[in-house]
């Protein structure tokens, strides 16, 4: 009879953590082996002397305290709990992210705890170990990010579930019956979360808004605004108080204002543009000099402080541009009447006025506030028509009055020096380390339904620019007036890209034969600027424009002055445009408080002010990308059975991301739908590799597509792959 083999022991687990997190949890409360053994659901003889094991490992590492024989509780510096912010990813896991850990912290779904995405949580972070990316646990939710979610409802018997089409929101949320409102099966509803019970898979709601029915154009628009918090209309009590407004100019007023209604002044904007917020004058001195003013809608004399108008314009931040409408900060009696600088109208303007020699160089300046008339309203296209031929007669296609016109000489004049001294002004910039990103810009022919009828681009050319410039030096001498007296101040700041993120975009733009140069902050300029222009016209313009604006931090909001990169300025504010822009309004305020010899204001709350701005500012950039998102989708579900050619402008391991050539629209082909070769990731080379073939699919590659799916929800395209563009 042979031997017995002894059944070897079944190694232990260490219950080290799990101890320290329980104690943790429950700071000052004393805790002894079983009630640790019960909150572990452990009752077993090996493991209950292994709690106790490790209860005595953890007293005599100190990590631990044994109050009384038998009874333990945490040291107060023993509880590694970390505050910072949840970033879901798509496949319900997160990161946490906080400034105490150089690597992002990995949380499991079981250990999120109902926290969601952005959310600000408290976390248990386990024992590191050497070599692993730190693991943690959501231990309190500290604020929700937000509680207002767009989705569609599916209504059963006696209650209903709200599913989002955002891929970081990884649960439904729960309708009772009572909370439906007037929502209706398949509506596009916005829900407020009310509460999340403890052992409830999915959070209780209600139902705030009916937003209308999946992929209807409006209800589609203001699931967007909804999603982001954003809003569509101004309350009744808001638009009441700006309709009693005294718009009139009076004499009075006047008199407390540099009078410039003599002055030579135009404006130029996009031709469907409604408010007018800048405009131009020109006069030439005796001197030789040139006197140009930068005269800004006193948006500030109607917008009191403490007024409810006033409340809503700082709480909006800004006008939102989605692609068939814009929601103002403003209400149109202000934003398209009495603030906008109409031709032929006497206008309340803030201006920034230079004596510039013809080398551009500011001589002389002057802030402060003004009274003027404008003489002529332009159209970029109308002031790049004039540039370009130095013609004083506008032609019927090109003007905006629908008929051909007569421009008088001294506009004539102006426009042309002006667009030669704008082009110095930009000379100087790009040689002082600015960095010159036009990226070309999508829009949308719409019937009048809203519906794409055709896509075209927008380029910024020299009339563009002329504007750019002077509105620049405005914004530089205003932010560098105020800065040299050490006041508080609203600035626009821009930090230095991260060099990691330039060292990415090495790596992909290297694949098309070009480079950055890192030596120095200067030869990084250098170097971006000659991509730019080496780029221009080539089939790979949009995706590198895109990773080098990626490649940049963000520019923000600030009292805290530490110059914009991007622009190379010292100084640099928002001074020009207070009809969409609350920091512009703040700006004005307080410019003309220290013109008054006011004492510097109160920092803190200034910075609380900017920081608002610049969150706002960031919810309506998404806003404004989603309607475009929205609006290439709908415009190619009208082109399904159309070829397109493409160039592949991400590869990752479920497919490749392309851009179609002729309009910019993106979408994906999921790898399993190529069926020339059987294709997988190589991270390495950042390409699909063909097994058989080993051909590339990679970064740069054209290829031919046609729509797959169009879904208007997710703002989502899939492409079927039809073949190479050999």
């Amino acid at each position: 009879m042979g031997k017995r083999l002894r059944k070897p022991m079944k190694k232990q687990e260490d219950f080290s953590d799990k101890i320290i997190k329980i104690l943790s949890n429950s700071a000052n409360k004393e805790f002894t082996y079983k009630q640790i053994g019960a909150k572990l659901e452990l009752d077993d003889t090996q493991s209950r002397n292994q709690i106790i094991k490790d209860l005595k490992l953890l007293a005599a590492s100190k990590k631990i305290i044994e109050s009384e024989p038998g009874k333990y509780l945490i040291k107060a510096e023993s509880r590694e709990y970390y505050e910072g912010k949840i970033d879901m990813t798509g496949r319900k896991t997160a990161y946490f992210i906080c400034e105490d850990f150089e690597d992002d912290v990995f949380i499991p779904s079981n250990n999120l705890n109902h926290a969601l995405d952005k959310d600000i949580v408290k976390v248990y972070v386990y024992n590191r170990r050497r070599g692993k990316r730190p693991e943690g646990e959501v231990v309190e939710i500290v604020e929700r990010a937000k509680t207002d979610f767009v989705g569609v409802i599916d209504i059963q018997k006696n209650f209903a579930f709200v599913s989002t089409a955002n891929p970081k929101m990884y649960t439904d949320i729960f309708i009772a019956k009572d909370k439906l409102g007037d929502a209706e099966q398949g509506d596009v509803v916005l829900v407020h979360i009310e509460d999340w019970p403890k052992r409830a898979d999915s959070p209780f709601g209600k139902v705030i808004k009916v937003l209308g029915k999946p992929g209807e154009h409006d209800t589609e628009i203001h699931a967007i605004l909804a999603e982001y918090g954003l809003p569509s209309e101004f309350p009744i009590e808001v638009e009441t108080y700006a309709q009693k407004i005294d718009t009139s100019i009076t004499e009075a007023e006047i008199a407390n204002r540099r009078d410039m209604r003599d002055t030579l002044t135009f404006t130029i904007d996009p031709k469907d543009a409604k408010d007018f917020d800048d405009a131009l004058s020109f006069k030439q001195l005796e001197n030789g000099n040139y006197e140009i003013g930068i005269h800004i809608a006193d948006v500030s004399y109607y917008l009191e402080e403490g007024t409810i108008l006033d409340d809503e314009a700082y709480q909006r931040a800004t006008s939102v541009y989605l692609v068939d409408r814009v929601v103002p900060m403003l209400p149109e009696v202000l934003s398209n009447f009495a603030c906008s600088l109409r031709p032929q109208e006497e206008k309340y303007t803030f201006s920034a006025v230079f004596e510039i020699t013809e080398k551009c160089q500011v001589v002389n300046q002057w802030f402060g506030r003004t009274v003027i008339f404008s003489d002529q309203r332009f159209a970029y296209e109308e002031a790049q028509y004039i540039i370009e031929t130095k013609d004083d007669t506008i032609p019927e296609d090109i003007s905006i009055t629908g008929s051909s016109y007569q421009v008088s000489p001294e506009i004539l004049a102006a426009t042309l020096k002006l667009d030669e001294l704008a082009k110095i002004f930009r000379k100087k910039r790009m040689q002082d380390g600015a960095i010159s990103f036009d990226k070309v810009e999508v829009k949308f022919n719409l019937d009048q339904n809203g519906e794409p009828e055709g896509v075209y681009f927008k380029v910024s050319k020299d009339a563009n620019h002329l504007i750019e410039e002077f509105m620049l030096l405005a914004n530089k001498k205003v932010a560098e007036y105020i800065g040299k007296q050490k006041k508080t101040f609203i600035y626009r700041i821009h930090d230095e890209p991260n060099e990691d993120k330039l060292i990415a975009m090495q790596t992909v733009i290297a694949k098309f034969g070009y480079k950055i140069d890192f030596r120095n902050k200067g030869d990084i300029s250098k170097s971006l600027n000659q991509l730019m222009a080496d780029v221009n016209g080539k089939k790979e313009q949009n995706l590198i424009d895109t990773l080098a604006i990626r490649s940049m931090s963000k520019a923000k909001y600030s009292t805290d002055n530490i110059g914009h990169y991007g622009l190379a300025f010292d100084y640099y504010s928002h001074f020009t445009s207070p009809i969409r822009r609350y920091p512009d309004v703040m700006v004005h305020r307080l410019l003309q408080f220290y013109l008054d010899g006011g004492k510097s204001v109160d920092e803190e709350l200034y910075e609380t002010k900017c920081l608002h701005c610049s969150t706002m500012e960031g919810l309506a950039t998404n806003a404004e990308r989603d309607s475009i998102k929205y609006m290439q989708v709908k415009y190619m579900q009208d082109h399904k059975d159309q070829e397109f050619l493409g160039v592949i402008s991400g590869v990752t391991e479920w497919g490749i991301y392309v851009e179609i050539v002729e309009n910019k629209c993106e979408g994906m082909v999921r790898t399993r739908d190529i069926k020339e070769d059987y294709y997988s990731f190589d991270e390495k080379q950042y390409a699909l590799v063909g097994a058989t073939s080993e051909r590339l699919l990679q970064l740069g590659d054209e290829i031919y597509v046609t729509v797959k799916n169009a879904d208007l929800v997710k703002k989502q395209l899939d492409f079927n792959f039809i073949k190479r563009n050999e």
